[in-house]
């Protein structure tokens, strides 16, 4: 029986600065040149690597005074950034517990936000375990998270299923002897494990 390992945000959670960026942003360009400049992915990772909100905002406001409150809405309104859950990965996740295989999350999320998530997804509840990178100061691809998930749940990679949507994370996995999947749609995750006859 192989355990499987999914990455979150993309991949069962549809997350995407978007969602709430949209509702403040009339002007679609100007909301893609925020996002890419203002509060870029790169920057993100900060938060998600255990910097405090409060800490990265106040960092940013300093260099974008213009945008304070847009920078600010960042930390005040996260939660809208959430959309639903990818109900076909989550349908997958079902299927494979059913089935026997043990079910982990390793993911890049803040430890401020997480819980907003475990609020709203109760399919969360139903992992055997997760590895979340804001509560260990790490965050993929860093070989370092993949074996804290290894050794904390004495899993072995090599019987690990992995799937996240960031080719980097999985370049990292698989360099670890990770059998990886690179998530593209919940569709070809499907056909990926029917591949390997784990579904």
């Amino acid at each position: 029986m192989q355990d499987i390992v999914f990455d979150l945000g993309a991949v069962l959670i549809d997350w995407n600065q978007r969602h709430l960026y949209r509702k403040i942003f009339q002007n679609p360009v100007q909301m893609e040149q925020f996002l890419s400049t203002v509060v870029p992915m790169s920057w993100n990772l900060e938060m998600d690597g255990g910097k405090p909100f409060a800490q990265g905002c106040a960092e940013r406001i300093k260099l974008f005074p213009q945008y304070a409150d847009e920078i600010n809405a960042y930390h005040t309104r996260w939660a809208e950034m959430m959309g639903g859950a990818i109900d076909g990965t989550v349908q997958i996740l079902h299927e494979l517990k059913s089935k026997g295989h043990r079910i982990y999350a390793l993911s890049n999320w803040s430890a401020e936000t997480f819980p907003l998530a475990q609020a709203k997804f109760p399919f969360l509840s139903e992992l055997d375990g997760a590895v979340i990178s804001g509560f260990e100061k790490c965050v993929k691809p860093d070989p370092q998270i993949y074996q804290l998930l290894l050794s904390r749940y004495q899993l072995q990679a090599q019987n690990c299923i992995f799937t996240d949507d960031n080719p980097a994370n999985i370049k990292s996995a698989k360099t670890l002897g990770f059998d990886t999947i690179l998530f593209t749609s919940p569709a070809d995750l499907r056909a990926a494990l029917q591949a390997r006859g784990v579904l």
